[in-house]
């Protein structure tokens, strides 16, 4: 029994490389306002501000897994 809790100490763990990806926060931490226009910077998308949420914290809006930069 003590050789199993040996072999199984001298394992190492992989770890699993994850193939989703986390927006980061590249924009800056302003409010959007009526009008203002953001840009995908991968494939060219512009969304323009109809209507702000009104949220508290800063809310980004995200395309190709990027968060969108304001134009």
């Amino acid at each position: 029994m003590a050789e199993k809790k040996a072999a199984a100490k001298g394992k190492t763990a992989v770890k699993k490389a994850s193939t989703k990806s986390t927006p980061t926060r590249k924009t800056a931490a302003k409010k959007m306002a009526k009008g203002q226009s953001y840009a995908c910077d991968v494939c060219g998308l512009v969304v323009t501000v109809d209507e702000v949420c009104g949220c508290v914290g800063v809310c980004d809006i995200v395309c190709c897994g990027e968060p969108m930069q304001a134009a």
